[in-house]
């Protein structure tokens, strides 16, 4: 009988391991699940970020189309002159050099730097949450 006593104590170790790894397979299902819906959140979030990307492709090419203008030459060949030094919506700041005009900025940058101009001229370096307000946002704590 004493050999029947062992293999009882290993089969029931081994109903003890097998009950362990249900458990563990009904915990990897829940994960799984759990997964599984943050996954399908993080795809729509990303869907919505590339439609936002392509709108705004859209609205600046479409900006930059009405405001760049083509002359004709005096000669009525239909050239396209120099590019104005206006600034074109979504266009990047030109590299700093001596004697360029603020007014290459677009007109947000001109109003920020304005601010800053005028915050830095009595009080020293300006935080962000100055400028906000001297662009008259409204602030929140963070």
């Amino acid at each position: 009988m004493a050999e029947g006593c062992a293999v009882a104590s290993v089969l029931g170790m081994v109903e003890e391991r097998e009950a362990a790894a249900r458990v563990r397979v009904e915990g990897l299902r829940e994960e799984v699940a759990r997964l599984a819906e943050v996954l399908e959140a993080a795809e729509i979030e990303v869907e919505r970020r590339v439609i936002a990307r392509e709108e705004l492709v859209e609205a600046l090419a479409a900006s930059a189309a009405g405001t760049t203008a083509v002359a004709e030459s005096p000669a009525g060949a239909g050239q396209a002159t120099e590019p104005s030094p206006a600034p074109v919506p979504g266009s990047t700041v030109p590299p700093w050099r001596d004697g360029l005009p603020v007014t290459v900025l677009r007109s947000d940058c001109q109003r920020i730097l304005g601010v800053v101009e005028e915050r830095a001229a009595g009080q020293g370096p300006v935080k962000a949450k100055g400028i906000a307000m001297g662009l008259g946002l409204e602030t929140t704590p963070a």
